[in-house]
């Protein structure tokens, strides 16, 4: 029942097969499940004739409260048990308090019109331009560390940007389909892998302290991820990426030992100690819309 909830809610649609698969059980045990969540909520999901798909309806009311932190732990890792329960602190194994989070309704809408493949417009709040009406056609979430973002293509800019998931204040699917200029395929930041390789500070006393931290081999740990959020990562962890690793190694115990793979990556600009470097690209625009 939780997870017929959560798939409406989130990805906007639920079949037999999705609840045969998950949790493995035959056609008429389905079929018994999808009966009794109507039960409670008929008014939540219509079918689909033609490809025997249960539709999110535009009255659809959670009937689990799914908690934004616990939803999107979902949406990274899987579901477990399809409950998304709240996180319950632990005073003997404390975690760091998140302080942003997103509204559960936008979280829904946006990772509905990614799984559906649609364009939304929205209410936007930016540091820059302030309130604004938008479109985007969102395709992927990301977490830099501090913050959920979703990777989307602007409209207004006809550029792949990164919004802030908590800076939403109103969304709405639109029927279009997006050309496919505006798809996650031409995301080339996106789709570009870009491989680091981190290294304790070199002002570091004792760098094998830093190598046993950070799971080192041969003194170096290496990180493979996506053009589009290397700057997040190399802020979050305070990695030195100047020329001569001239920061302060109290704060960054960390160094980019291969510069060179930071050509072309467009946030370099959130990357610490990128402005006395020469690899910065004319175009880079690193901050968040």
């Amino acid at each position: 029942m939780a997870y017929i909830d959560f798939c409406l809610n989130y990805f906007g649609s639920i079949t037999r097969a999705a609840l045969m698969e998950r949790f493995g059980t035959g056609l008429a045990a389905a079929t018994r499940d999808l009966t009794a969540y109507k039960e409670f909520c008929a008014g939540n999901l219509a079918l689909r004739a033609q490809d025997k798909v249960y539709e999110r309806t535009p009255s659809f009311k959670p009937l689990f409260d799914h908690q934004p932190e616990a939803a999107l732990s979902c949406l990274a890792y899987g579901f477990g048990n399809g409950i998304s329960q709240p996180f319950l602190p632990n005073p003997r194994c404390l975690a760091p308090q998140q302080l942003i989070q997103p509204k559960t309704e936008i979280l829904s809408a946006l990772m509905r019109a990614i799984h559906l493949q649609k364009a939304i417009s929205c209410s936007y709040v930016s540091l820059s331009s302030g309130r604004m009406q938008r479109e985007l056609v969102p395709h992927s979430l990301a977490n830099d560390g501090h913050r959920w973002h979703v990777r989307a293509f602007d409209r207004l800019r006809q550029a792949f940007r990164d919004f802030s998931c908590s800076r939403f204040d109103t969304v709405s699917l639109l029927n279009d389909v997006p050309p496919e200029k505006e798809t996650r395929e031409f995301d080339h930041q996106w789709n570009r892998i870009v491989d680091l390789e981190l290294i304790p500070h070199p002002a570091i006393a004792h760098p094998e302290a830093i190598a046993m931290d950070y799971g080192m081999v041969d003194g170096s740990r290496r990180v493979q991820i996506r053009a589009a959020l290397a700057g997040y990562l190399l802020n979050y962890w305070n990695v030195d990426c100047s020329p001569e690793h001239s920061l302060s190694a109290e704060r960054h115990p960390l160094a980019l030992n291969n510069r060179p793979a930071l050509y072309g990556v467009e946030n370099l600009v959130l990357a610490p100690g990128y402005g006395a470097s020469s690899l910065q690209p004319a175009s880079a625009t690193g901050d968040k819309a």
